[in-house]
């Protein structure tokens, strides 16, 4: 298997009135192709700001982000977003269908398949009878398919995801993360996952990127030795799952401390 995204010595300094703030410092890491990769660490820790420069919407201070061997320098064909706030990246004023083809007219497809890719990813997530709908007429979990969809209709090989489930009930969150693995599975996209939750970071992923408190640095990279089948009633009680969210906790709140990390391997099992 080879490296889909590569990000090496990335740093990425804001600079304005009179101030320096170095949100990144120095991360170097690979995500291969087919993973499905989460990154938690503590809050502000640049996150955001590294999607965000791994999708070419902000140019990084020092280092170099690569997708399939090229160096990404804009938004890159093959890659798509899915934001934290999906009431803001849907057009209240067009319906689903809509929202869902707006990104495929780039491509200049015909309208019939325009429609296909539309009808297939809402069909995937679930919503096959909203395309008439305006999203102001569904609930939040609904929005956020939507929000999927889009993405899913685009075709990517890279899908960037950013904390896509924050603003949603528990209920909802946990239907969403089923979602998401599912859609990984049939589609065998390249994931790379955003999170603030612990538990959810270790539920979906198969690797757990820890960063360190800002500026940033790759704390850890703890592989998840889970089984590839994953469900919310049984995979959430197993001893193992406890033990990788005990030790991405731990490490988390090292970071905040500023502690030094140098072991990157798996915790073993008690």
């Amino acid at each position: 298997m080879h490296a889909s995204l590569v990000v090496t010595g990335l740093r990425k300094v804001y600079e304005g009135a009179g101030r320096r703030v170095e949100a990144v410092r120095d991360l170097t890491f690979t995500v291969d192709t087919g993973e499905l990769v989460c990154l938690v660490g503590p809050s502000g820790c640049g996150k955001t700001t590294l999607l965000k420069c791994m999708a070419g919407l902000l140019t990084p201070t020092a280092g170099e982000v690569r997708l399939a061997g090229r160096p990404v320098s804009g938004p890159p064909p093959g890659m798509a977003f899915v934001f934290q706030e999906y009431g803001r990246s849907l057009f209240p004023w067009m319906r689903v269908g809509e929202n869902v083809e707006l990104p495929l007219r780039q491509k200049r497809l015909g309208r019939g398949r325009r429609r296909e890719l539309v009808a297939d990813a809402l069909e995937s997530v679930g919503l096959s009878d909203a395309a008439g709908a305006y999203p102001w007429q569904l609930s939040g979990g609904m929005q956020q398919r939507v929000a999927i969809a889009r993405a899913l209709a685009y075709e990517p090989e890279v899908l960037l995801m950013d904390e896509p489930f924050a603003a949603v009930d528990a209920q909802t969150r946990a239907d969403l993360e089923d979602l998401v693995r599912r859609l990984w599975r049939e589609r065998g996209m390249t994931i790379l996952f955003v999170t603030h939750d612990i538990d959810e970071a270790v539920y979906l992923g198969e690797r757990v990127l820890i960063l360190s408190a800002s500026p940033t640095v790759v704390r850890e990279q703890l592989t998840v030795d889970l089984p590839d089948e994953r469900d919310q009633l049984h995979t959430r009680v197993a001893p193992r799952f406890a033990e990788l969210r005990t030790h991405v906790y731990e490490q988390i709140q090292a970071a905040k401390r500023g502690e030094v990390l140098t072991r990157t391997d798996t915790p073993p099992l008690r």
